[in-house]
């Protein structure tokens, strides 16, 4: 299957640069009287710990684009005209660097479909070291998979040997085409590690390494038949070792309400579409899942692509937009607001109308990062196919359509926030337990504006001797929250517990009860 068809480091000094590699969210939803959160920060991404609202509105957050964007473009001969990030970003805290896996559009006389290795000080300015094992022209190239693309890339310090200090989820692009593990000494020099295909897949595969679970995810492309038509969708596979991986189950399958919102989503593009309509053939698919392990769940960026019709040369037309997506157990999904989470549809931008993410978003500091592809043309356009019309004008391929990577990012955690109007409202948890010392949220309270929390027991009943919080004012990611002027909330530590939030012209976006 030809996917490319288809489809200052001085400025950290003082700052930690804190990437989430490992997370302590629970492998299940606890069972029992109440759910327990630990020390985590729970986030209200999905609704599964309240229990009620009055007067609040759920709001979902889109990233902010760099100023800069796009960061990284195809500035060199063996990229061809278009760069997607079809890989990774991590920072490696061995090195101090950032380091990137992506693809480019070989032209045909340059080695084809090879993943290119980039590193920053920042993961703004970005570099391509000559240290490709592959050459062209008799010349170095940052080239460093060759016939190997997707590349999710984990640095894994656990692995006792050293050779294998790097792995690598990908698809194979060359006979037999196949998802395919590697592993390296450096994220540059790579070995296949399987003889056959680490799970079923129809190409596109993404994962990363779950540190609470000790396994290794996938999330493979598995075509299936869905109300009538074939689309894709996408499955979970697992792996304990790296070597024996699970036979997928899905996980993201487009519903009735992605199909509803087909047109709206195609109709922001029609400007750029290469064919018109065919009601019989518009529907939703998902093309990619990129992914971001929080402390108490798992976000999910999926590739929401939206078809209208087959596309010349046997493929299918449409734009592509990221949404957002939350999970306790890596198979059952919550999406309520299927909104994009990147700005997209902005006329004559570099990413108006297709959009992929990187395998996973990183934490550095308080920001949550998320690299991705942005294109100006859509998955059927005729520049994916050849250079020129049939009479010899140009498609516009590198001139005026051209795909390259930029980055979005969130503060810490603010990406839904439950917002209280002036004149208030409330959101109240279902029972909780925790194992903390004090309490912690996340928020944002208007000038003139407060949040206050009540601690009640298990029936919604005040607790004795605990009266409603000091007000919580200001904007800040780490509120302390007082109660009669003491944070000491470790006596209720192990006991079921409601809490109940008052927000007046305030957002709130995570709580945590904190050591």
């Amino acid at each position: 299957m030809n996917l490319r068809l288809l489809c200052q480091l001085s400025l950290f000094t003082v700052v930690s640069i804190a990437i989430q590699q490992s997370v302590a969210f629970a492998a299940e939803p606890p069972a029992g009287t109440a759910f327990d959160v630990g020390q985590s920060a729970q986030l209200f991404v999905d609704r599964l710990l309240v229990d009620s609202t009055d007067g609040v509105a759920f709001t979902q957050h889109q990233g902010q684009t760099h100023p800069q964007n796009p960061l990284v473009v195809p500035d060199q001969p063996w990229e061809g005209w278009r760069l997607e990030i079809y890989g990774s970003v991590i920072y490696d805290e061995d090195e101090q660097i950032f380091k990137m896996w992506y693809i480019g559009e070989s032209p045909e006389d340059f080695p084809d479909y090879a993943t290119m290795y980039a590193t920053s000080t920042d993961g703004i300015h970005w570099e391509k070291p000559l240290v490709g094992v592959n050459s062209a022209r008799g010349a170095q190239t940052n080239a460093v998979a060759p016939g190997y693309l997707l590349a999710s890339v984990i640095k894994d310090h656990a692995d006792p040997d050293p050779d294998r200090r790097y792995k690598m989820i990908c698809w194979r692009q060359k006979q037999p085409y196949a998802a395919q593990s590697m592993t390296s000494a450096d994220g540059i020099h790579w070995t296949e590690v399987s003889d056959k295909p680490i799970c079923r897949s129809s190409d596109v595969i993404t994962g990363y390494y779950d540190a609470p679970r000790r396994k290794y995810v996938a999330f493979p492309k598995l075509n299936t038949t869905i109300r009538g038509i074939e689309r894709r969708c996408f499955g979970v596979s697992t792996s304990d070792d790296f070597l024996t991986w699970t036979e997928p189950q899905l996980a993201f399958v487009p519903d009735a309400r992605d199909d509803a919102g087909s047109l709206a989503r195609i109709e922001r593009v029609r400007h750029i579409l290469d064919r018109p309509d065919d009601p019989k053939l518009m529907r939703t698919e998902f093309y990619g899942i990129g992914l971001y392990p929080h402390e108490s769940c798992l976000l999910a960026f999926p590739w929401v692509f939206s078809t209208n019709n087959n596309a010349r040369y046997g493929n299918h037309e449409g734009p592509c937009e990221i949404q957002l997506a939350v999970s306790r157990n890596l198979v059952d999904w919550d999406r309520p607001f299927r909104t994009p989470v990147i700005p997209i549809n902005r006329s004559g931008a570099w990413d108006e109308s297709y959009q992929q993410t990187a395998a996973q978003a990183i934490r550095v500091g308080d920001e949550i990062r998320l690299y991705y592809c942005g294109a100006n043309y859509t998955h059927g356009t005729p520049v994916l196919y050849r250079t020129n019309f049939e009479d010899g004008t140009s498609t516009g391929r590198r001139t005026k359509y051209s795909s390259a990577i930029g980055l979005v990012t969130w503060p810490l955690d603010r990406f839904v926030s439950v917002d209280g109007p002036a004149a208030g409202g409330t959101l109240t948890t279902v029972p909780v337990t925790h194992n903390g010392a004090r309490l912690e949220i996340n928020a944002h309270v208007q000038p003139g504006g407060s949040l206050t929390v009540e601690l009640l027991d298990a029936a919604g009943r005040p607790r004795d001797g605990w009266k409603p919080s000091n007000p919580v004012t200001g904007d800040n990611l780490r509120h302390t929250v007082t109660f009669g002027g003491s944070a000491d909330v470790s006596r209720l530590a192990g006991q079921p517990l409601v809490l109940r939030f008052k927000l007046n012209s305030a957002e709130l976006y995570s709580f945590a009860f904190r050591k």
